[in-house]
């Protein structure tokens, strides 16, 4: 089981960047007040979007200007390994709120204003979409900690 730490709460009325909040209520239909207008994210199994802070500092290595948010996530984590994690895989968070990974995140193409190469640069590593599997408040500082969908059992906070 793996443990990781939610580093920021990320909203915007729509696009990009997302802004951090202090704390965010989540339903299964997504994180109230993000703006998620576009068919394409208006689902349930795409309700919210998970990225590891280790890529952004890996991407600002790289030269690329991006912080918590700029990619248009909503929820940054650091020492989960998000990239490597399986759809199905639960992530409990320590608030009671359940996610499940539905999909490897595609990059947006919105990205561009940062810099036109960085669609290029994040694909097959830009984080995962995820349902709400138990509703809740979302926080910067929660534990969260993954089960694989492979007969753990549910996750439990």
């Amino acid at each position: 089981m793996r443990e990781g730490t939610v580093l920021a709460v990320c909203i915007s009325k729509g696009g990009i960047p997302k802004l951090p909040v202090e704390s965010a209520r989540v339903t299964v239909d997504g994180i109230v007040g993000d703006g998620r207008d576009h068919a394409k994210h208006a689902k349930p199994t795409r309700a919210l979007s998970i990225q590891d802070d280790e890529l952004l500092a890996e991407l600002r290595a790289e030269g690329y200007p991006v912080d918590h948010g700029s990619m248009g996530e909503n929820l940054t984590v650091r020492g989960l390994d998000v990239q490597h994690l399986t759809p199905g895989t639960q992530l409990a968070l320590s608030g009671g709120v359940v996610l499940e990974l539905t999909e490897v995140r595609k990059p947006c193409f919105v990205l561009d204003p940062i810099d036109p190469k960085l669609k290029e640069v994040v694909v097959e590593r830009c984080g995962f979409m995820a349902k709400v599997v138990v509703e809740g408040e979302l926080r910067p500082g929660e534990v969260l900690r993954a089960v694989d969908s492979g007969g753990e059992g549910p996750a439990a906070p």
